[in-house]
């Protein structure tokens, strides 16, 4: 099978210092990929590199066989949809407004949304379980729900790559799962569905790849029970689990 993305000798710097160095690699459609790592290892600088928020020192991005720098803007927003960790709208709308901005992209000039939009965000409303918040100012409402919303609004998107860094971090356990499920609904259906998280637990269940990134390179790549056997736990991790993969309750935050 094609990789839907490739990257090809990435080297990603900032102040000409070296944060993530890949010889190569290439992620498929259909599959759940999940990056996992320490803090600062990379993982946020690897996503916003496949998102295009980030150009590399060196190397190249390819989305289905075309380098990412020659998509213009809209074209790129239209295939890629991206869900940094810390994203929050600079200005208080209501909720379903802002669902409604990953609508933008499709967007005609002097136009408003169009049935299909309006189609797109409820969809996208009723996976992530906020249709009810939809008159609510976002300013008002909880973080957990605030992030559910942001979620929607990637998903609203449509776009056949999800990018999403720590899309769980704020909310409960069966949020949690719940949007875990979404993803893996996703891929199913095609969709490329790339994620960095920290639950190993969460990981282990849901990702059919998981990807260990420590100190800027690729440490291990693999299936779940692979990638994260004892070696790469106690190396990367620093933790002691003879049989792998990391028992339910570990919580790498």
């Amino acid at each position: 099978m094609t990789a839907h993305l490739i990257l090809d000798q990435l080297i990603c710097a900032y102040d000409r210092r070296q944060v993530l160095s890949i010889e190569g690699l290439g992620i498929r459609a259909g599959e759940v990929t999940a990056l996992v790592g320490p803090n600062g290892a990379g993982k946020s600088t690897l996503l916003r590199t496949l998102a295009g928020q980030l150009s590399p020192a060196s190397g190249e991005v390819r989305l289905q066989g075309v380098d990412l720098s020659r998509f213009a803007i809209r074209e790129r927003a239209r295939r890629i949809a991206y869900l940094p960790a810390d994203a929050q709208p600079a200005w208080p709308l209501l909720a379903r407004r802002i669902v409604e901005l990953g609508r933008h992209p499709f967007l005609k000039p002097l136009t408003g949304s169009s049935a299909e939009d309006r189609k797109a965000v409820d969809r996208a409303m009723q996976q992530t379980e906020t249709a009810h918040l939809g008159d609510r100012p976002f300013n008002e409402l909880s973080s957990g729900e605030r992030a559910r919303l942001l979620l929607a609004r990637a998903m609203a998107t449509q776009a056949s790559t999800l990018l999403l860094d720590e899309p769980g971090a704020a909310l409960d356990p069966r949020h949690q799962l719940k949007i875990m499920e979404l993803m893996a609904s996703e891929a199913k259906s095609g969709a490329c569905v790339v994620f960095a998280g920290h639950s190993l637990p969460l990981v282990s269940r849901f990702s059919d790849r998981v990807i260990v990134i420590d100190a800027g390179r690729i440490v291990a790549d693999g299936p779940p029970e692979d990638a994260l056997g004892p070696q790469t736990l106690e190396q990367v991790f620093g933790l002691d689990a003879p049989g792998g993969v990391a028992p339910v309750g570990w919580d790498l935050a």
